[in-house]
Order: C-alpha cells, then sequence, then structure tokens
C-alpha cells in the first residue's frame, strides 16, 4: 500500500507543475525516480517532483515500463519495428536493447524477484486469444514459458516459488460494474507443481496484482469503484 501511495504522490507532483492535466500512465517507480508513459514514449522524473525526462523516442508506442528490482534497468514494451517486443535500457538512459523477437506481441509485464529474468505475456504458443506467461533473460538468450495453461498479468512472491497472476484477458476495459462471464480473478500458483488457490471473490474485476513482502496487492471493482485491496 505504501509503494502505491507514492506512486500517486509523485504523480500529484509532475501533474501540479502544469496548468492542464497530462496523460501520464502506468508508473514505476525505484528508490529515486518514477517512469511513465505519455504520448507513446517513456519519461523519468525525480519521485519529490521536478523535470520529466524523455527515455524513448521512437515512432512506434514505448509503454509498460518495470523498474528491475535493483532499480538499475527498466523493461518495457516496444515497437519500434513494428512489432511488439520486449527491450531493456538503462534507468540512466540509452540505447534501448529488444530481447524477444516472436512475431506475435510481447508485452512486459514484470520481472523474477532475482532481477535475472523480465516476464512478458505473450499468445505465441496459442491457438486461441488466450495468452500465457513467459520468462527471458535480461542478457538476451531464448524465452522459457510459465508452467500456467493461460495468464495475462502477474507478480512473482519474494522467493519466486509462487505467482499471483490473472488467468483472463480483461473483457471490457471502461465497462464499469461489469458483471459477466468475463470478469477477471486473481489465483496464485504454487510453480513447483503449479497448483492453484483462488483469492475469493464475488464476480468482480481484478486486476494487477503486485507481491509485496507476505502481501498482495491488487485493484478491483469488488466494492463498485477500482480501489486497491490488500490481501
Amino acid at each position: 500500500m505504501k509503494r502505491l501511495f507514492l506512486l500517486v504522490v509523485a504523480f500529484c507532483a509532475l501533474g501540479a507543475q502544469t496548468e492542464k492535466p497530462l496523460l501520464l500512465q502506468k508508473p514505476t517507480i525505484n528508490r529515486t525516480h518514477v517512469v511513465f508513459s505519455y504520448a507513446g514514449d517513456l519519461w523519468i522524473a525525480p519521485r519529490e517532483g521536478g523535470e520529466a525526462r524523455r527515455l524513448t523516442v521512437g515512432p512506434g508506442i514505448e509503454t509498460d515500463p518495470y523498474f528491475s528490482p535493483d532499480g538499475t534497468l527498466i523493461a518495457f514494451s516496444g515497437e519500434y519495428d513494428g512489432n511488439v517486443d520486449v527491450y531493456v535500457v538503462p534507468a540512466t538512459g540509452g540505447v534501448p536493447r529488444r530481447l524477444t523477437w516472436h512475431p506475435d506481441a510481447d508485452r512486459v509485464v514484470g520481472w523474477t524477484p532475482d532481477g535475472k529474468r523480465i516476464l512478458f505475456s505473450s499468445s505465441r504458443h496459442s491457438y486461441t486469444r488466450v495468452s500465457r506467461l513467459f520468462t527471458v533473460p535480461v542478457e538476451g538468450g531464448f524465452p522459457e514459458e510459465v508452467p500456467l495453461p493461460m495468464a495475462e498479468q502477474g507478480s512473482y512472491s519474494p522467493d519466486g516459488t509462487r505467482l499471483a497472476y490473472v488467468p483472463l484477458r480483461p473483457a471490457f476495459i471502461a465497462w464499469k460494474r461489469y458483471r459477466g462471464g468475463r470478469t477477471t480473478p486473481i489465483w496464485i500458483a504454487d510453480l513447483k507443481d503449479s497448483r492453484i488457490e483462488k483469492i475469493p471473490r464475488d464476480n468482480s474485476n481484478d486486476f494487477y496484482p503486485m507481491w509485496v513482502g507476505d502481501r498482495i496487492y491488487f485493484l478491483s471493482d469488488r466494492n463498485g469503484r477500482f480501489f486497491p485491496v490488500r490481501l
């Protein structure tokens, strides 16, 4: 919850310096900075507020930034060559390095706790619209599939043995209080044998799990509006 609060404070500080509101999206933080997506590029600014500096420049869209656990690297989804793939760039700036090459879209959703691999979702091994999760070494190499039949978002436990994940793609991003058959749950998988524990819910839309210590935080509309929930 503290991390979510700090993100809100940092974004408020950035927005307060402009007369018009900016559509700043998908923030990620390390100890000193916040990185976010704006106008199809990634930007970085101090957490206490200040001037934002552009990190990426390209004709495509760069989005889904995630700081590495040590805060030195930023993984993101990039569209530099007409296809969405996994890229990584130093937090200090530099030339992004491409890590995936499959013609299907690969979208970054996080890191492994040791910072050695980047977690991403893709339908590269699917014959339907469902996605699966994969990891790719930060130094480059072949991706490995997470042993789950379908998954869209995910967050590892600190010891890397379990994964809180969303198995289904959200049906209607802008449809408030949707309660049809495609609401999104959050499940917890034991990666040793892929056993699943389902987080209690009443057909709510639950998104973006974030494992912090022994707690899982996520967004949910189970009480009407989307609010952070702690498990």
